[in-house]
């Protein structure tokens, strides 16, 4: 399903509460409570049969304990196009607190110990987005004290990923979402959850691949159900200014077929 053209186009959800930033300088407990500006995007293909094995350990072994070092644990999901495919979410409060916090999971008693058995479920796990937030106040605002505890049901929701790939370096595109797109969401529907632009810092920890050469932009939404996210894109589709502007201008301005990820969160996500 493409995530935006003149057929489709797929659209966001319900903002959770901000929480603005802890003001002065943020020690490296405090990382994970502050609106994070660093953003991986992360797309693992499973081998068959085992995506339930690693969501029971992810959401058992690998929530608090990457919180700890100083990463917020975002959103896990289910792929609903695809059986075997797990994806998740975890932020960062910047490029220098992202390699402390890797640095000292992945070094870490929780990895060591369960790590291999995580890994044995994975065919792929390198399809790997660092975004950042293409605002200040376009960035996700989820609180871990906001998180259903273990073993809590998968909610009733639908999440959509909406993906524009643009050429390197340009960045029309990349305007035409923020300054065209996000506000006829708002006027049309519910606002996103977050609308973030590719990071192009270098990956500082390297024993994790992002992917590189990469110029997207990533609107992440929220909708009580499948049906109502839905009836948004129908709304957004139909708007004469649509019609007229952005659709064709996001058409001419994009290097390769928008996608949309449709997602199902997990009992402990944080973005449901």
């Amino acid at each position: 399903m493409h995530a935006f053209s003149s057929e489709t186009l797929t659209a966001p959800g319900t903002r959770l509460p901000y929480r603005r930033s802890t003001p002065g300088p943020v020690r490296p407990e405090q990382e994970h409570t502050v609106p994070p500006t660093v953003i991986e995007l992360r797309q693992y293909t499973l081998r068959p049969g085992r995506r339930d094995e690693l969501i029971e350990l992810f959401d058992r072994e690998f929530v608090e304990t990457q919180e700890a070092v100083g990463m917020t644990v975002l959103g896990q999901f289910r792929d609903l196009d695809d059986p075997d495919r797990f994806v998740w979410l975890r932020g960062f409060h910047d490029m220098p607190a992202r390699h402390r916090a890797l640095t000292a999971f992945y070094d870490g008693p929780v990895w060591a110990k369960h790590g291999p058995q995580a890994n044995a479920t994975m065919l792929d796990s390198d399809d790997v987005l660092l975004l950042r937030p293409l605002s200040a106040d376009r960035g996700f605002a989820a609180s871990p004290s906001e998180r259903p505890p273990a073993g809590a049901p998968a909610p009733a929701r639908f999440v959509a990923a909406m993906l524009w790939s643009f050429p390197p370096g340009q960045q029309d595109g990349i305007a035409l979402i923020q300054d065209g797109l996000l506000p006829l969401l708002h006027e049309t529907g519910p606002a996103p959850l977050a609308a973030l632009t590719t990071e192009t810092a270098p990956n500082t920890f390297t024993r994790l691949p992002v992917r590189t050469g990469e110029n997207v932009a990533a609107v992440i939404t929220s909708y009580p159900d499948e049906d109502a996210h839905r009836r948004h894109l129908t709304a957004v589709r139909d708007h004469p200014l649509a019609q007229a502007e952005i659709l064709p201008a996001l058409e001419h301005a994009q290097s390769a077929s928008p996608r949309t990820l449709r997602l199902s969160p997990t009992g402990r996500s944080l973005i449901s």
